[in-house]
């Protein structure tokens, strides 16, 4: 059985089992619903013929109704491409009824700037390969809390500590190689696991991600630790670093609202969903 999200009929896009939703069985998890924005922002890319020259620079997902397990359809829109910038827009459907949308901006690289500007010294680093051997085959992630050390026992991990997360992402389309892009934009849904999950699970869903980077991670795994979180009256805001082995590459972060009477109790968790 594949275990990418989703499987492309003609135009169309439908779930696979690996694409199923924690907060409802009939629902489709935001990590595969940005591997597929994702997805069709970079091909729209390649078709535009702008993917030699530029690199990904950000990539912004609006979660704004709940995908239902159904198929799904893409469109894509260049609102902008000019000599050192392409920005395009990307909308899903179901059932003609729009349930997300991305932006994402591709720039053109050059050199960094001669200056001195502050940067934390404080980068997140992935666990080291004899936990988490190097690997391209999805699997349960590793977690962490605090400067505990890395498992796989979500269990361990149901507290109130600061959470980071590192594993391999799954393919987004049967048949289609995972890129390095795809991987980025499917693990930027993953802010919201990592910056509200707590004692009793992750009470919080999110309504966007917005995912800044300075490059494309190296290989299919990728990680993501809190950075800062703040909440008022059921309204969360939540920032995390993205790094791969190589180190920090870019932020993503997100805002979500209270969902307690949903809460994913993450240390039941036994599949590699997040």
């Amino acid at each position: 059985m594949s275990d990418a999200y989703f499987a492309r009929q003609g135009t169309l896009f439908a779930p696979l089992p690996d694409a199923r939703g924690s907060w409802s069985h009939d629902s489709i998890h935001g990590v595969a619903v940005c591997g597929l924005l994702g997805h069709a922002a970079e091909q729209a890319l390649v078709g535009h013929g702008r993917a030699e020259d530029l690199v990904p620079a950000r990539f912004a997902v609006e979660l704004f109704a709940p995908p239902r397990y159904a198929d799904c359809t893409v469109s894509t829109r260049v609102v902008r491409d000019g000599p050192r910038i392409c920005l395009l827009d990307v909308e899903l459907t179901q059932d003609g009824r729009p349930v997300a949308r991305a932006s994402a901006t591709f720039v053109r690289a050059s050199e960094s700037a001669p200056g001195e500007v502050w940067s934390p010294t404080d980068r997140p680093t992935a666990p080291s390969t004899d936990v988490a051997p190097v690997s391209d085959v999805p699997q349960m992630p590793f977690v962490r809390s605090g400067e505990g050390p890395w498992t796989q026992e979500f269990a361990s991990h149901q507290n109130g500590e600061r959470h980071s997360y590192f594993h391999v992402c799954h393919p987004v389309v049967d048949g289609s190689p995972l890129t390095a892009f795809e991987a980025a934009a499917s693990s930027a849904d993953g802010v919201n696991m990592t910056t509200n999950w707590g004692s009793r699970g992750v009470e919080y869903i999110n309504t966007d991600a917005t995912l800044s980077m300075t490059r494309l991670p190296v290989g299919v795994e990728v990680g993501l630790r809190t950075l800062d979180r703040t909440e008022h009256a059921g309204v969360a805001a939540g920032a995390a670093a993205v790094f791969d082995r190589e180190g920090q590459f870019g932020v993503v972060v997100c805002s979500s609202i209270a969902n307690a009477r949903r809460t994913v109790d993450m240390a039941t968790l036994e599949d590699d969903t997040v």
